[in-house]
């Protein structure tokens, strides 16, 4: 997903029409001065003590696989949510029809289209395999029944306003056969219509809980031409084995849209997995042409406080909680100061639906976290520096 942004939108493909949320009358306070900020070390001290409560000491995890694992080890199956995205769908399955890569399994997942986008599909792409929802279910939920659906020891998820090159596939094969470590590949993601600027070259996230996309609106150069590990893939494009979701899981449903493949790429870490960029897999990107604005804001501010509460390891908390709270009071800030924005009103009250139910992803925590393989020290290798101080 698109990451620095609120006001920029993001890449995931399908979403319900926002329904507005009361804010609480916390939410609702005016804006965090210096001398509110005193308080950060009693905050924390509390914080802490529920983080580690619901901490359990890290094991090896030999989570068994399922019967896919070992089927067809060189198909990649390739899942496209698509939600009333008719105009973008002829140039994204053309791509795919002409891979270099013929180990290609294609399933769009629709979520109750009004568009006749099924129709399309059927009438003008029959070696697709179309999955119709009774209703809209998200970026997630579609996903994940296209994921239970595909065959592929690979599984990549594309969005539906993409365009990619045809060695792309090709690419992402190749990447996982050479690297077994890499449970996540990342393309590199271009602008559709200016394709010779970035949207990412794989995904980041920072010691002070941000989320970011590696190189976004540069001009491609040859910085990013080197393969690399980074932190997650961009969900637009965003490639998977199939061992690495039988062991972690799929995406998270209760994050519906927005920074599903950064809480995803939390958990393949902390389970051992790397994540590697391959700039050889390129995609082009139509940046916020099925999703964004308001709706992007509000998942954006409730998920992000999701996967801290989630992933973050307790002793990461000990050394950058004061960073990552402080990184939430700017945010909060910089929402009110635009409050007449409606992007911003949104952050705001995903902001506090995502304190409000922080509780409820304590409980999801403790099964991660049990399930952590690698050290603390490890994951300080591949978390970035504020963005503020990069």
């Amino acid at each position: 997903m698109s990451r620095q942004r609120a006001e920029y939108g993001v890449t995931a493909v399908s979403f319900q029409p926002f329904v507005a949320i009361s804010l609480t009358k916390a939410a609702l306070r005016p804006a965090p001065t210096r001398q509110s900020l005193s308080s950060l070390p009693s905050i924390l001290r509390t914080l802490y003590s529920v983080l580690e409560s619901s901490n359990l000491e890290p094991r090896t995890s030999n989570l068994p696989h399922s019967a896919l694992s070992t089927q067809h080890s060189a198909l990649l199956s390739v899942i496209i949510p698509n939600w009333n995205g008719k105009p973008f769908l002829t140039p994204c399955l053309d791509a795919l029809a002409f891979q270099t890569h013929t180990a290609l399994e294609v399933i769009v997942v629709d979520n109750a289209s009004s568009d006749g986008s099924q129709a399309l599909i059927k009438a003008h792409y029959p070696w697709v395999k179309l999955i119709e929802l009774p209703k809209n279910e998200g970026f997630t939920g579609a996903c994940n029944a296209g994921i239970r659906a595909a065959t592929g020891a690979y599984i990549a998820l594309l969005n539906n306003d993409t365009e990619a090159e045809k060695g792309w596939a090709a690419a992402v094969v190749a990447a996982f056969e050479r690297h077994p470590e890499a449970g996540i590949v990342a393309s590199k993601m271009l602008l559709y219509d200016r394709r010779d600027h970035l949207h990412t070259a794989g995904d980041t996230f920072t010691t002070d809980g941000r989320a970011g996309n590696r190189g976004v609106w540069q001009l491609d150069e040859g910085q990013f031409d080197s393969e690399e590990y980074v932190f997650s893939a961009c969900g637009g494009s965003s490639a998977y084995r199939r061992v690495t979701l039988d062991q972690v899981g799929l995406l998270d449903d209760d994050f519906f849209f927005s920074l599903e493949d950064m809480d995803i790429a939390w958990r393949a870490q902390l389970a051992g997995w790397r994540c590697l960029y391959t700039p050889a897999a390129i995609v082009y990107h139509h940046l916020s042409a099925t999703g964004g604005g308001v709706t992007a804001s509000y998942y954006d501010g409730r998920n992000l406080i999701f996967i801290l509460v989630k992933n973050f390891p307790a002793a990461l908390w000990r050394k950058y909680g004061g960073s990552v709270v402080r990184a939430q009071f700017r945010l909060a800030l910089e929402a009110l100061r635009a409050w007449r924005g409606a992007a911003a009103r949104a952050r705001l009250r995903g902001m506090a639906v995502g304190l409000l139910k922080a509780p409820f992803m304590l409980r999801k925590r403790q099964t991660i976290q049990q399930a952590r393989t690698v050290s603390i020290d490890y994951l300080e290798t591949v978390l970035s520096p504020p963005q503020d101080a990069a």
